[in-house]
């Protein structure tokens, strides 16, 4: 199979953006924040036209918003965006799990993100913890075999990392799911797809319900 990632970027503005999603993902960008034009533009050394563009593509997938007098800042994201996220994480994660089988590279890089896991579980860093759950869950959609369907999945797990950064309570958020991965991992590894896609589905329901009224809490 091809070693090239399934979402490699094919122009520097497409590098750009992914920088930004992942900056996003893995909480180094929180809900409400201001964007410096300059000093970001300088932190990822390219010229302010090419962070613009960045900016302009970003905001079209709700991950920036532009305001007038205020400029750029990273979205809040509302329950009705929380819902919709998770109804699409069940669609494209359980389809892609469902059809997998073992010996697929994204099983393996399953494997990889639950062990990351444990060793961030072990040190109490739950902001790795949570980064890795991403890539568990990035790597299940690598079982498609879809370079669009990554690309698509990469903005849908930026917006809900948002979410969880507004609940600021990475252990809350990422601790019980551990052993989930894990569990999910263990059951594909041994051929057991449907019984993996079950846990999943569990999970992902779990998941947004602990999201869910966290988040409602923190309206109130």
């Amino acid at each position: 199979m091809n070693d090239l990632p399934l979402s490699a970027p094919r122009t520097l503005g497409e590098s750009v953006i992914q920088q930004i999603r992942r900056m996003l993902e893995e909480g180094e960008l929180v809900p409400g924040q201001r964007l410096s034009e300059a000093a970001l533009a300088q932190s990822l050394d390219i010229s302010r036209n090419t962070l613009r563009e960045a900016f302009r593509v970003l905001t079209q997938e709700g991950l920036l918003k532009h305001e007038p007098n205020r400029g750029v800042t990273v979205a809040v994201p509302d329950m009705a965006s929380i819902i919709d996220i998770y109804r699409l994480r069940r669609f494209i994660e359980c389809q892609a799990l469902a059809k997998s089988y073992p010996q697929h590279p994204g099983a393996a890089k399953m494997r990889a993100a639950v062990d990351a896991a444990q060793q961030a579980r072990e040190q109490q860093d739950w902001v790795a913890v949570g980064t890795a759950n991403m890539a568990f869950h990035t790597a299940i959609v690598e079982l498609a075999d879809s370079p669009r369907l990554l690309a698509f999945y990469a903005q849908i797990s930026a917006e809900l990392r948002l979410a969880f950064g507004l609940l600021k309570n990475a252990e809350f958020l990422h601790a019980p799911y551990v052993d989930m991965n894990a569990a999910i991992a263990r059951s594909l590894e041994q051929g057991r797809a449907a019984e993996a896609t079950r846990l999943l589905e569990s999970y992902l329901v779990q998941s947004e319900r602990t999201v869910l009224a966290a988040y409602e809490r923190l309206k109130r």
